[in-house]
C-alpha cells in the first residue's frame, strides 16, 4: 500500500476522486502493469480509506502542507474534510490550516458537520480564541451549532475550570447561535457548577430549570449525587435526592443507586460496598447497571470472592444479570484461578440466554492452560465450536501462545493451520514461536511445513 502511495504522490496525473462509489485506485498503475510483489486493491472502500489516511499523515506531519495538498489536486468534499479532521484531532493547529486550505478550494462549502468537528478538537486543546473565530464564521455563513457541540463547549470550559465562559456559553446559546437551550445543555452547565464546587449555583440551575418547564433526568441527578459524593458530603447527596422527591421530581432511578455510582465515581470503593452489602441483607437489589459498575470497580481491586458473594445474594434477592454483568465477572474469576466458578457464571448466562461469544469463553481456556489442564481446555474449546460458537482470530492466538508456553508445540501447529483454514491469518510472533518450538522437540519435517504455510500466506 505504501509504495503505491509514493507512486501515486510521485506521478499526479489525474485528479484523486475520494468518493466510495467511483474512486478505483489509488494509482495510476494497471493491475496488468504490475509486479509479482506489487498489491493492487481491488476494493474500492479499502483505497478510500488509504487515500484518508495518506490525507491525514500530510496534515499531520508536512511543514508545507497546503502546498503538498495542491500538487494531490484532492476533490475535496464534506466526507473528506470531517474524516481528516476527526483523524488529525490530536493536531489542533494543523487541522485548522487545513481546513482554510480546503475551504479555498473550489466546488467545496463547508457544513455544520466539519465546523463542528474542527470547534470540538480546538476546544480540547484549550484554543478558545481560535474556536470562537469559528463560530463566527459559522454565524455569517447561515449555520449554527447543535445542542450537542454547545454542551461540549460548555463542558470543556468547566473540566478547564472556566466556569465564566461556560456561563458566558450558556446565556449565549439562545440569542448568538441560535441554540434553544435544551436539558442537555442545562446538564452540561450543571457539570461546570458542580466541577467548580458551585453547589449554590448548581441548585439555582435546577431550580431555573424546572420554571422553564424541563424535567430532570437521570444525568442531571447524576451529576450533582457524584459531585457530593467527590466532596465526601453524602448527607447532602441524599438530601438532595429526598427535596427533589418531595417536589415531584422522582429520579429516574432509585436514590440508593444513584449514591452508590457517585461514591465509585469519587473513589469510595469501601462505602459503596458497605451500602450495597446492607441493601442486600434490607432485601433491596440494586439495579443491574449499579450492580455492573460496582462489580468492576471491585474485581479492578483484586477482590474477587467478594463480588462472588455479592453476585450469589442479589441473584437469589431477583437480580437478573445481563451480559455485562458476566463479562465484567467471568474474565476476573478466570484470572484468579476459580475456574469451577467460572464455569458456573458461564453456565447461569447461557440459563439467563445469553450466548456464549469468543470474549466470554476465552479467559476460561487461558485460565485452564495456566493450571496446565491442556486436554480440558482443547476439549472445551472444540465443544464450543461444536455449538456454534465460532472463535476469532485473539481467541487462536492465545490459544497457540499458551500453548507454546506449555511445550505443546504440535498441537499449537494445528490451530495454527486450523486458523487459516477459516481465512484468519497468524501473527508473525504465532508463526517464530511454532516453528522454533518445532525444531528445538525434533519436530523439523512439521516446522517446514509451518514455514511454507507462513510464505503462502505472506508471499515472501
Amino acid at each position: 500500500m505504501l509504495a503505491r502511495l509514493l507512486f501515486f504522490y510521485r506521478n499526479r496525473p489525474q485528479v484523486l476522486p475520494l468518493v466510495p462509489s467511483t474512486l478505483k485506485t489509488l494509482t495510476t498503475t494497471n493491475s496488468s502493469d504490475a509486479g509479482p510483489n506489487d498489491a493492487v486493491s481491488t476494493n474500492p472502500r479499502d483505497d478510500y480509506f488509504a487515500a484518508i489516511n495518506h490525507v491525514s499523515n500530510i496534515v499531520r506531519r508536512d511543514f508545507y502542507l497546503e502546498r503538498t495538498l495542491n500538487k494531490l489536486r484532492l476533490h475535496v468534499t464534506s466526507e473528506l474534510v470531517f474524516r481528516v479532521l476527526r483523524s488529525c484531532s490530536s493536531s489542533p493547529t494543523e487541522c485548522h490550516r487545513f481546513f482554510n486550505w480546503a475551504r479555498n478550494q473550489p466546488n467545496y462549502r463547508p457544513t455544520t458537520v466539519e465546523f463542528e468537528e474542527l470547534i470540538k478538537t480546538l476546544a480540547s486543546s484549550r484554543k478558545y480564541e481560535t474556536m470562537w473565530k469559528l463560530l463566527h464564521q459559522m454565524k455569517s455563513l447561515s449555520l449554527y451549532p447543535s445542542p450537542d457541540t454547545l454542551s461540549f463547549l460548555i463542558e470543556q470550559y468547566g473540566k478547564h475550570g472556566l466556569v465564566d465562559h461556560a456561563v458566558e456559553i450558556f446565556n449565549k446559546s439562545k440569542k448568538s447561535l441560535n441554540c434553544p437551550q435544551t436539558l442537555e445543555l442545562y446538564n452540561a452547565l450543571l457539570f461546570s457548577l458542580c466541577e467548580a464546587k458551585l453547589f449554590n449555583g448548581a441548585y439555582a440551575l435546577i431550580r431555573r430549570m424546572v420554571r422553564k418547564g424541563l424535567v430532570p433526568n437521570k444525568r442531571t441527578y447524576a451529576i450533582l449525587v457524584n459531585a457530593w459524593c467527590s466532596a465526601g458530603k453524602m448527607g447532602e447527596a441524599m438530601e438532595f435526592l429526598a427535596e427533589m422527591t418531595r417536589k415531584g421530581f422522582n429520579p429516574p432511578v432509585r436514590g440508593r443507586d444513584l449514591l452508590i455510582e457517585g461514591l465509585l465515581n469519587a473513589g469510595y470503593v469501601e462505602c459503596a460496598k458497605g451500602m450495597v452489602t446492607k441493601m442486600a441483607k434490607q432485601g433491596f437489589v440494586p439495579d443491574v447497571a449499579t450492580f455492573n459498575l460496582l462489580s468492576e470497580s471491585i474485581c479492578k481491586s483484586g477482590e474477587v470472592e467478594f463480588c462472588l458473594n455479592l453476585y450469589n445474594e442479589v441473584r437469589g434477592s431477583g437480580l437478573s444479570p445481563d451480559i455485562n454483568t458476566y463479562k465484567i465477572l467471568i474474565p476476573a474469576v478466570s484470572k484468579a484461578g476459580r475456574v469451577d466458578e467460572a464455569f458456573r457464571l458461564l453456565n447461569d448466562a447461557v440459563e439467563y440466554g445469553h450466548k456464549p461469544f469468543p470474549s466470554l469463553y476465552a479467559p476460561l481456556m487461558k485460565a485452564m492452560c495456566r493450571r496446565g489442564q491442556f486436554d480440558d481446555a482443547f476439549c472445551f474449546f472444540s465443544d464450543m465450536k461444536a455449538k456454534g460458537h465460532q472463535p476469532n482470530r485473539p481467541v487462536y492466538t492465545m490459544l497457540i501462545t499458551m500453548c507454546g508456553r506449555g511445550g505443546r508445540f504440535v498441537e499449537a501447529a494445528n490451530y495454527l493451520v486450523e486458523m487459516t483454514e477459516l481465512g484468519l491469518t497468524p501473527i508473525s510472533r504465532c508463526f517464530d514461536m511454532v516453528t522454533d518450538g518445532l525444531k528445538n522437540c525434533g519436530k523439523h519435517d512439521l516446522a517446514q511445513r509451518i514455514e511454507q504455510l507462513e510464505v503462502n500466506i505472506r508471499g515472501v
